[in-house]
């Protein structure tokens, strides 16, 4: 038996071969963990090669896992919680994308009102005078456009973005949903009204969701939903005090490039079963 010193990229095969039926990719990997006594190669009646995990290729996954799991937040305990109920209702769910979003503008003074222009001299009654000769207000005859208002552009982060497994655009009801372990960190996120505005512009609703206890409804504004969470991390339920106010959205354009461009979770254990056994060190994204 080889000693093998394990990178990222080792425990990641491991776990795939764990969850898959064990085809071999006869790659360098492959021969890393055979040499190292992590999987074995087995031959069926027929002559069909596949690889199995041994004793201490198991062993080493369960390692991995529990360094994961000691190195989660219960902020990332709880996020990860609540998109496993997500998914549990059939929503494809994100995890902390980064996302460009469209917020009104600071408040500005209004613009000061153009001055009228001077009327000539009257030679005649100006009831006598056709509509067409009637001085105008507008130098140009017609009054100018309204000067744009530009957009404020900010980078949003929601803790989970998630979306309706449908095919019909009208009926994906995209939803964010803020994570919130301690009283401190909600009421903080509470004082940043853009960070709101802007998780609003790509959703149809916002919940916050903390345990039982944290804060009341009545101190988070009435169009934001509410999520609580009663008991432990482990096994507690969660329960919804109130619905969010529902604005139809279309998703922009480069909303669905971010999302293409990123992987949901799985409902089977996070992104753990995406990358699998990484060393804490390297992600923070497993479970």
């Amino acid at each position: 038996m080889t000693e093998l010193t394990l990178t990222r990229f080792h425990r990641t095969r491991l776990m795939q071969i764990w969850r898959s039926a064990g085809w071999p990719s006869k790659d360098g990997l492959e021969i890393d963990l055979l040499a190292a006594g992590l999987v074995s190669m087995q031959t069926s009646p027929e002559g069909h090669e596949c690889l199995r995990l041994t004793e201490a290729g198991i062993q080493t996954l369960a390692q991995a896992r529990q360094r994961s799991l000691r190195a989660l937040s219960a902020h990332d305990r709880l996020a990860q919680r609540f998109a496993e109920h997500l998914m549990a209702t059939g929503r494809i769910v994100w995890r902390e994308l980064s996302l460009r979003a469209a917020i009104d503008p600071p408040g500005q003074p209004p613009a000061p009102e153009p001055p009228l222009q001077e009327a000539p001299p009257e030679t005649e009654p100006a009831s006598a005078a056709p509509a067409s000769a009637l001085p105008s207000l507008w130098p140009d005859e017609a009054p100018p456009a309204p000067a744009p208002v530009p957009h404020v552009w900010r980078m949003a982060r929601p803790d989970l973005f998630s979306v309706r497994n449908t095919s019909v655009e009208a009926y994906l009801q995209p939803m964010v949903h803020e994570i919130k372990f301690s009283r401190a960190d909600l009421l903080s996120d509470l004082r940043h009204s853009a960070k709101r505005q802007a998780y609003q512009w790509l959703s149809e609703a916002c919940y916050y969701v903390f345990p039982a206890g944290v804060a009341r409804p009545n101190e988070i504004p009435e169009h934001l939903g509410i999520w609580v969470l009663h008991g432990n991390l482990a096994d507690g339920q969660f329960e919804m005090l109130r619905a969010a106010r529902h604005t139809r959205c279309t998703l922009p354009f480069p909303v669905w490039l971010a999302l293409s461009k990123a992987t949901p979770l799985r409902r089977e254990g996070d992104e753990l079963q995406t990358r699998l056994g990484e060393d804490p060190s390297q992600s923070q994204e497993l479970v």
